[in-house]
């Protein structure tokens, strides 16, 4: 029983490390994603990354990402189209997990 015990330990810490590290991508695209949105809103430096924290606040109103899209959404102007905003936070997740994986 002890090789049961021993294996469901390591389920159990691998569920939790990959948890972390998806917690940890989404804030990092969700801050890369409000950089982004700040600089199409012609922000910069200080002002750029108080918006991007606010763009990272904004995911802890609900599950999943339509609370991140909406606040970015709602920031941008009409030029900014869903599709761009939805590819870019694509584009971001994975420029996020490239960034956590290299740390």
């Amino acid at each position: 029983m002890a090789g049961m015990d021993e294996r469901e330990d390591r389920f159990e810490k691998k569920f939790a490390h990959d948890a972390e590290l998806k917690f940890k991508a989404e804030a990092r695209r969700n801050k890369l994603l409000g950089l982004w949105a700040a600089e199409k809103l012609g922000k910069s430096g200080d002002e750029a990354d108080a918006y991007a924290k606010e763009v990272v606040m904004s995911d802890f109103e609900e599950a999943g990402d339509e609370d991140v899209y909406r606040k970015v959404r709602g920031d941008l102007d009409d030029s900014t189209s869903e599709e761009e905003i939805r590819e870019m936070m694509t584009s971001l997740m994975a420029t996020a997990i490239e960034q956590i994986q290299s740390e």
